[in-house]
């Protein structure tokens, strides 16, 4: 276990996330500033702000909710990421970047949340 929120690799990864989502949204068009690049900085800031705030809470059941909005919201930016394909704001590299290091994220949070939950299931649900 560690002593701080910044110990999760699970963090570590969204929050490394989190610097390329605005590294790459300094390029999308102007009019975009209160639009898609806003929502997507939220999205992606979410991920990592909700799960320090998870790290801190004492029950299981608190923890996991705030995990469980974390992958939420990283569902929400593997969506901004293809949108933004899409809408040629980003290239197909700059896509793979981001889409490689959401899948990575996210493998690594169900990966933490299961360590949470540990063999004891039955009382999460």
């Amino acid at each position: 276990m560690t002593n701080s929120f910044h110990g999760i690799v699970a963090w570590q990864k969204a929050h490394e996330f989190v610097l390329l989502v605005y590294k790459m949204t300094k390029s999308f068009p102007d009019f975009e500033k209160f639009g898609l690049c806003s929502q997507f900085q939220r999205a992606a800031v979410s991920i990592p702000a909700n799960i320090a705030e998870g790290y801190k809470k004492l029950s299981r059941a608190d923890k996991l909710r705030f995990y469980n909005i974390a992958q939420g919201s990283l569902e929400e930016c593997r969506y901004y990421t293809l949108l933004s394909r899409d809408l040629e704001y980003i290239d197909e590299i700059q896509y793979n970047a981001l889409f490689a290091l959401a899948e990575e994220t996210s493998k690594l949070l169900n990966g933490y949340c299961k360590g949470v939950i540990g063999s004891d299931f039955s009382k999460v649900l």
